[in-house]
């Protein structure tokens, strides 16, 4: 399908800081990804941080992707709130709509849509704000990234968007292959981040937290994989992250 990954990519939350308050080591972290997911104000981020981060990016050639959330700077986007389905359509619109704007003064295309943080888990546990974020992200034409569900694919196939399906190595999944809040997950170490790429490239498989094995459901297809710049270790899991990527890459999609 237009718009999806043919071969294996790094993309990384950025601009998650608000004012003097710094977040990630983004300057760093940005030589060694292929896809930033910018934050659009609602749980982080701010326009000089935005306009700054779309800079950064377009000088190292970083493709950039909207990351709107829940409106919770004080909580990082990370808390249950309750949104009435219009007022969600609505600060989709907007979110985006104001990336969009940066991304445009400095000649950079949208690549594509990353709901963060709860308002991912939100979606999945409630069809109609589901809905309504696809809704609002159709507008904008161009792919959702969201960790591997079918009911997200089937909605995004609704409203004629692509579907980039993640693989996030800094967080745990569990036993039935649903992806765990970050605040429930134990902590990654670039080893196990790096392991992880290999693993599921290479034989589509996962670890999961009761100290299992699952199978992931890429099948060897390409796919984009998600790190998070605020964990304490951020710059040396991309760093893992990239090599695993490069690695498996020059294997599986080199021609």
């Amino acid at each position: 399908m237009a718009g999806l990954v043919e071969k294996i990519e790094l993309n990384c939350d950025m601009g998650e800081g608000f004012g003097r308050w710094k977040m990630g080591p983004d300057e760093e972290l940005i030589k060694y990804i292929d896809v930033a997911n910018v934050a659009c104000g609602f749980h982080a981020g701010d326009p000089s941080l935005m306009l700054r981060t779309v800079r950064m990016a377009k000088e190292h050639n970083v493709k950039v992707g909207a990351h709107p959330g829940l409106q919770d700077l004080f909580g990082f986007g990370r808390r249950r709130i309750e949104v009435d389905p219009e007022d969600m359509y609505a600060s989709i619109l907007y979110q985006v709509g104001a990336l969009k704007a940066f991304l445009e003064a400095e000649g950079v295309p949208l690549n594509h849509i990353k709901p963060h943080g709860e308002l991912f888990f939100y979606m999945q546990r409630d069809a109609v704000i589901m809905d309504a974020v696809l809704r609002a992200a159709a507008i904008y034409k161009v792919p959702v990234y969201a960790c591997k569900n079918e009911m997200q694919k089937e909605m995004c196939a609704k409203y004629k968007l692509p579907f980039q399906e993640e693989l996030y190595v800094d967080i745990d999944y569990n036993a039935q292959g649903a992806l765990v809040p970050v605040v429930k997950s134990k902590k990654a170490t670039p080893e196990m981040i790096y392991k992880r790429v290999l693993a599921c490239a290479l034989k589509d498989e996962r670890d999961h937290n009761e100290g299992g094995v699952l199978k992931v459901g890429f099948e060897g297809k390409p796919f984009s994989i998600c790190i998070h710049s605020d964990m304490p270790t951020a710059l040396e899991n991309a760093k893992a992250a990239r090599r695993a990527v490069d690695e498996t890459n020059s294997k599986l999609f080199s021609k």
